[in-house]
């Protein structure tokens, strides 16, 4: 709402491209109060309001999109006191500032991971892991949770993909073991 208000709003039109699946249209937990309209305004990157103790939190969950509702749904989400899990609204511009800002708030951050649920080659990653490597502090490790490398977006089978994307939510919440190699671009680079 407040990012469609606010093109609207601008003087000069530009593009834009809003990218959501058919599912989050009547999903509860996707919609604003009437306050948050009228009140608010849109937020690039939203933290996790679940978190109780900012000091407990380990690792940071970067994702967009409907995934984000899906670990939030996961029934061992609360028990998972050392993730924070946090929405990035908006890629372009890269919110470099927020991002920034919320890592530094969480002073015992040890990795971030960036979720997606499309494969390693589509999706947000790419764009993601250039712009995270140049804002990472030297001591954060960053991380890929998602699906492997495909020539085509889906599974093929509605059973693989339900199974698949239980695993991605299961992996970004540290009940399953996944191979973890630093996601390269975010290696940062020799002076």
């Amino acid at each position: 709402f407040h990012l469609l208000r606010r093109q609207a709003l601008v003087s000069k039109a530009r593009p834009l491209v809003v990218m959501t699946p058919k599912s989050l249209l009547r999903l509860p937990a996707a919609t604003s109060t009437l306050d948050e309209l009228y009140d608010g305004s849109f937020q690039r990157v939203l933290d996790d309001l679940a978190v109780e103790d900012r000091d407990e939190v380990t690792k940071l969950v970067l994702c967009s999109g409907k995934v984000y509702y899906d670990i939030a749904a996961h029934e061992e989400r609360a028990a998972a006191g050392h993730i924070a899990v946090v929405r990035v609204e908006m890629l372009y511009p890269f919110a470099e500032q927020d991002l920034g800002e919320l890592m530094a708030g969480y002073p015992n951050l040890q990795r971030v991971d960036w979720v997606q649920e499309e494969p390693r080659n589509m999706g947000a990653r790419a764009y993601m892991r250039r712009r995270m490597a140049a804002i990472l502090p030297a001591h954060l490790h960053y991380f890929y949770v998602g699906r492997q490398l495909r020539a085509a977006q889906s599974e093929g089978y509605t059973a693989a993909h339900r199974k698949e994307q239980a695993r991605i939510v299961r992996v970004a919440l540290d009940l399953e073991d996944d191979v973890l190699v630093p996601d390269a671009s975010a290696q940062r680079p020799k002076l």
